[in-house]
């Protein structure tokens, strides 16, 4: 793990503005990352009852949840997981809701939590901070390390992490991202019906479909992103890695829905129904902002 602050920012003095800033959030973060860690650590391995191995006395449960995903009931000492979602949705709910777990038992930070934010935007930040948690527990810092080293920060990287975590592309893809140095724009493309925004990994049903974004993020400093459901031309290197079902790594552009076309090295890795991407932006990340989703 990386260094960490020790504590969060201090509180406003009296008068001072009390909006707390995004230093507050990036600590916070950190110090959920080093909570997470030190539970890993402990751990005898990540499959899903050893993920349980240090909550003593919690217990795990599978059931039908409707809409929800999953729960943590601190009251009843008991996770839920939604038994009708795919796998890898539910190793990720079980690590956010574990999360849960460790931040209630952290009252220094669940105090400090309580003081910067309230209402809807507590509910937000904590959340945050669970997922932040649960990527930190299955993607461990030394793992994502690598799969750079290895593969660097190409497509590949992308698919070769998530299959080792055992997560989901559109997970992994954030993970990825957030360490990787170079100006590179990930993004998971597959196969769906015209106009979806659904994030969804499986694959879309028969008929009517087009190759779109699904969900993109960018290393720190990328001040772009591609909108979910942006249409992937035909002829790009994507579309022809997915044809083909062969990596292509090709000097191209990133098909912003506008039309724009920014050039970028386009590492394209085909797997399954889909195309997991990454666009290497030379010279681009120290330029300023554009709207995030589109360019």
């Amino acid at each position: 793990m990386s260094d960490v602050p020790a504590d969060l920012p201090p509180r406003p003095a009296p008068g001072a503005d009390p909006a707390p800033g995004p230093d507050m959030l990036a600590a916070a973060k950190g110090r959920m990352k080093a909570l997470a860690a030190t539970y890993a650590a402990d751990l005898p391995g990540l499959d899903t009852h050893s993920l349980m191995h240090g909550l003593n006395g919690v217990q795990l449960s599978f059931l039908p949840m409707g809409d929800r995903d999953g729960a943590f009931d601190p009251e009843h000492s008991v996770i839920l997981i939604n038994s009708r979602v795919r796998p890898e949705r539910q190793r990720f709910t079980l690590a956010h809701e574990i999360s849960h777990a460790l931040l209630l038992g952290d009252d220094d930070l669940l105090s400090d939590l309580h003081d910067a934010f309230e209402g809807d935007r507590l509910e937000q930040v904590i959340e945050t901070l669970c997922n932040v948690g649960a990527a930190a527990l299955l993607m461990p810092d030394d793992l994502i390390a690598g799969m750079l080293a290895r593969f660097g920060p190409t497509g590949r990287a992308l698919g070769e992490l998530a299959r080792r975590a055992d997560v989901s592309a559109s997970t992994a893809l954030y993970a990825l991202a957030e360490h990787t140095e170079a100006p590179v724009l990930y993004a998971v493309c597959a196969l769906t019906r015209p106009e979806t925004d659904d994030p969804d990994d499986s694959p879309p049903p028969p008929g009517g479909k087009v190759l779109t974004v699904r969900v993109s993020g960018g290393a720190p400093g990328v001040k772009y992103s591609l909108r979910p459901g942006t249409p992937v031309p035909d002829d790009h290197p994507v579309a022809v890695a997915l044809d083909t079902r062969l990596p292509i790594v090709q000097d191209s552009y990133v098909p912003f829905r506008s039309g724009r076309r920014m050039p970028a090295q386009v590492d394209a890795f085909p797997d399954r129904q889909r195309v997991l991407v990454s666009f290497l932006l030379p010279g681009r990340a120290a330029e300023p902002a554009a709207p995030r989703g589109e360019a």
